[in-house]
């Protein structure tokens, strides 16, 4: 095995790696001519697809057992096992693993090292191939079968995995059992029903097509050649050469079916027969007296029939390409622009990424309606001088029901039910495709969920599966999403399960249980968010600030909602014996003491006041906490004498942390790098002279108290302080909080 980077630098398309230059396009086809309609282009062809995408099919299957017998494994086995498994992120490390297995070629630890790098990694089609010749070679067919519809149902529209599944079964099926043919055509279909509509599934077509005339079945040969007429490809002009060699080299009664070509032959006589009439008339008027028209056989089938049925063949088959025609113009340079279209663990860059999302919005642009509806009238438009031209040339062809048939796909191009589905099927395909090239990129995640949930939930819900399972297990915002889907959908059980791993693959990440215990809160089990703050907090006891961010959390849940304020309290001063230094948990113990009963609170609040003063605070911090517990006995203290006892307390407490009343008042600015009041919409602010009382005994006036019982953290996350009042005479006491959070439920559509 290569290096890995160097082997998945040689992967392409769709995850897979290149077979062989034999498989390659010799050169690259030119883009199909220009018209001067291309922006509007022709009508749509209505494709003979399969069955819409179902994203639950895409999930990969779990892992067999084990089972590969006893036996030592080889020497560094183990080491490059716990390499890859302690890292399982690094890709390298798997690449080397598989490395050192295929070069020990121990069959055991092959397979074991695959089974995981593939349940991983399920994009990458070159490791599936490996897997598929390793049982190959080691005799077991069944398990080499096995093997690769394992990897089809990880990767369906890998159009080489296809190819070598069939190419197993052609290998190991006897084709003489009746059986047989049957097993690989149905094969045939499910692969092209899966990828068929790939832009780059051309060898998947003609694959089919020559199976079929090695069966010398021409007929069926046929038919697939116009199904993939009508598919926008890469290769789609080669298709319509195939289909006129295939029709001039067999009599059209050998490939074309028993109606199509008794309608033609009959119709073909009929004109043949006018024309003979015409002629006949002229020679009669030459021929000498007496002598008798030479007899013709009748039912005769001359070479000139047949060439006039297969003009009229062409003729219908024409339209049809025209028709793909415009559809592969109008996706060119959607297509030119993608360069890797296969699962790669490098980044993309940006115009990767941004050829992806134009491509997207572009095709989704064509559920529109009235977008449908200017694309057709363009296309009719720049088709009507065409037909005129071709009016006389085209007089003798026959407009019949199998022409109407031709021509049905440009009605179901109009605006209606038909069109819209066949448009939603495309958009399924195209996505599907995206998120081979993109799996690691939750953006494009997030869009076809969102496109999809539109439609069906149970599609949305197996593509969160795939996504959140198989390529991002540690992405928490999509976690998050899918858990708030579930939620959304009353699905607790499943919300409650995505979190819980969530949490699991990610220990220590806040807002998982903050989720978690929201989700149980919304849930009625109050007791249950409860218990997961309160283990939160015992858990975080060896960090302080995550530990202060738990407390203030649970008692704020045991204040509001469980109306516990003893309980609360508790809690806070729990968290202040660990960080006594954090001003949060103050501000949220005095939030708590003013919000009680004013009457009996009075000594909470200064208790909490005089804590605040004795710890190691910011002086400004000290200041607010003063003029707090000052604000709170000037509106509820019963006497005059413990307020006055109050604010002289705080009179003290300016004079010791020196500066002058507005200065502290407005934190530790200087008055003199105040905003002049030129550059201030605001009222010119007021002189520390001005805002000290003259007469010592009548107190100042202070700001009012928050709404009681308000939640604080609606302004300013979890303090709650930052304005207290409007008016210029007090500023702004308020300071921006560390752990503030605006993560929403969902990300931006």
């Amino acid at each position: 095995m290569a290096a890995a980077e160097g082997r998945e630098e040689e992967m392409s398309g769709n995850g897979e790696q290149e077979e062989s230059p034999a498989m390659e396009t010799s050169e690259d086809p030119a883009p199909p001519p220009v018209e001067t309609t291309e922006e509007n282009g022709s009508a749509a062809v209505a494709l003979d697809a399969p069955e819409d995408p179902d994203p639950a099919a895409f999930t990969m299957p779990a892992a067999p057992e084990d089972g590969d017998g006893d036996g030592e494994v080889p020497a560094d086995f183990e080491r490059l096992w716990k390499a890859a498994h302690d890292n399982a992120q690094n890709f390298s490390s798997w690449t080397d693993l598989l490395q050192y297995c295929e070069h020990e070629t121990h069959l055991a630890s092959s397979r074991r090292a695959l089974r995981a790098f593939l349940l991983r990694y399920p994009l990458c089609y070159g490791y599936w191939k490996k897997f598929v010749d390793l049982e190959r070679r080691s005799g077991s067919n069944d398990k080499a079968e096995e093997v690769c519809v394992q990897g089809l149902q990880a990767i369906p529209l890998s159009v080489d995995l296809w190819i070598h599944y069939i190419n197993l079964l052609l290998g190991t099926l006897d084709m003489n059992l009746p059986q047989s043919p049957s097993q690989i055509r149905g094969v045939f279909e499910d692969a092209v029903g899966a990828a068929g509509l790939d832009f780059h599934s051309d060898r998947l077509w003609d694959l089919y097509v020559e199976w079929e005339k090695e069966q010398g079945n021409m007929k069926n040969a046929t038919a697939v050649l116009d199904r993939v007429l009508k598919v926008p490809t890469q290769l789609y002009n080669t298709h319509y050469d195939k289909f006129k060699e295939h029709l001039n080299s067999h009599e059209p009664k050998e490939v074309l079916c028993p109606e199509e070509y008794e309608e033609l032959r009959a119709f073909c006589r009929q004109s043949q027969k006018a024309e003979r009439a015409e002629q006949a008339q002229e020679e009669e008027e030459e021929r000498p007296p007496g002598e008798e028209e030479p007899a013709t056989p009748e039912g005769t089938d001359t070479e000139e029939l047949m060439q006039k049925i297969r003009e009229q063949v062409l003729v219908r088959r024409d339209k049809v390409y025209q028709d793909n025609e415009a559809e592969v113009r109008k996706r060119w340079h959607f297509e030119d622009a993608i360069k890797r279209p296969y699962f790669h663990v490098k980044p993309l860059d940006r115009l990767q990424l941004r050829a992806w999302h134009s491509y997207l919005d572009w095709e989704m642009a064509q559920l529109n309606p009235e977008a449908r509806e200017a694309t057709a009238a363009a296309a009719a438009a720049a088709a009507a001088a065409e037909a005129a031209a071709e009016a006389a040339a085209e007089a003798d062809s026959p407009k019949d029901s199998s022409q109407a048939a031709t021509e049905e796909p440009e009605a179901a191009a109009r605006p209606g039910e038909a069109a819209v589905s066949r448009d939603d099927h495309r958009v399924r395909i195209l996505f599907e495709r995206c998120l081979i090239a993109c799996a690691l990129y939750e953006e494009f995640w997030t869009r076809y969920i969102h496109y999809l949930e539109a439609r069906s939930v149970d599609e949305a819900r197996a593509a969160y599966r795939r996504a959140c399972q198989i390529h991002l297990p540690s992405k928490p915002n999509l976690h998050m999403q899918w858990a708030t889907f579930e939620e959304r959908n009353g699905d607790l059980t499943e919300s409650r399960r995505v979190l819980e791993v969530l949490e699991k693959n990610l220990p220590g990440l806040v807002i998982v249980r903050l989720r978690r215990a929201a989700l149980e809160r919304r849930a009625g089990q109050l007791d249950q968010s409860e218990a997961l703050l309160t283990d939160a907090v015992a858990q975080s006891k060896e960090k302080p600030t995550l530990h202060a961010f738990y407390s203030i959390k649970l008692a704020r849940l045991l204040l509001k909602l469980g109306r516990d304020p003893s309980r609360a309290r508790r809690v806070l001063q729990d968290a202040l014996e660990i960080s006594p230094e954090n001003d949060k948990l103050y501000m949220n113990l005095l939030e708590l003491e003013v919000s009680g009963d004013p009457r009996a609170a009075a000594e909470g609040v200064q208790e909490c006041v005089t804590r605040a003063l004795a710890a190691p605070l910011a002086s400004h911090f000290k200041i607010l906490f003063s003029e707090r517990g000052l604000q709170f006995a000037e509106e509820y203290n019963s006497s005059i004498q413990s307020v006055l006892s109050v604010y002289e307390g705080h009179q003290k407490l300016l004079k010791e942390l020196g500066g002058t009343k507005r200065e502290a008042e407005n934190g530790d600015e200087e008055p003199e790098k105040q905003s002049k009041p030129e550059e201030s919409k605001t009222e010119e602010p007021v002189s520390a002279a001005q805002a000290t009382p003259t007469t010592p005994h009548v107190p100042i006036t202070t700001p009012p108290p928050p709404v009681v019982g308000a939640d604080a953290s609606a302004q300013t996350g979890y303090t709650g302080y930052s304005s207290w009042y409007q008016q210029p005479h007090y500023g702004s006491y308020g300071y921006q909080s560390s752990w503030n959070y605006n993560q929403g439920y969902y990300p931006p559509s």
